[in-house]
């Protein structure tokens, strides 16, 4: 059974986590509507009321940057395979490196929500 202070521990990570995402640059493939999408930029004005996106809304968010993120790594992959002599290999490897942690990260997200799930689930009531 997970106590208080485990599930604080981990907002406290996901919230670092989080901080240490945001300091990267935003890849240069990428316009700013791939990033905040229709209206989940930094909430959803209802009313001239500003509301949080929805919990789905954020996931979907966060797949999709891991997705483009993967795409133009393999992207750059392809193009320092057919010889395109404006792609350094250096530029190739970061590349991989960053869409294999985002896919790690969302793969422990994905795995820390089934645990919650599964621990709200066994709860009595």
């Amino acid at each position: 059974m997970t106590d208080r202070v485990d599930i604080n521990r981990l907002l406290v990570e996901m919230r670092s986590i989080k901080s240490q995402a945001q300091s990267f640059p935003r890849p240069d493939n990428l316009a700013v509507r791939d990033i905040k999408g229709p209206g989940l930029g930094n909430g959803v004005n209802v009313g001239g009321v500003e509301k949080a996106p929805s919990f789905s809304d954020m996931m979907s968010m966060a797949v999709n940057k891991v997705n483009d993120t993967q795409k133009a790594s393999g992207a750059l992959q392809t193009a320092y395979q057919k010889g395109d002599p404006n792609i350094d290999i250096a530029d190739v490897m970061i590349a991989s490196q960053k869409s294999s942690v985002a896919f790690q990260s969302a793969l422990q997200v994905r795995n820390k929500l089934v645990e919650a799930y599964k621990d709200i689930m066994n709860m009595p009531v």
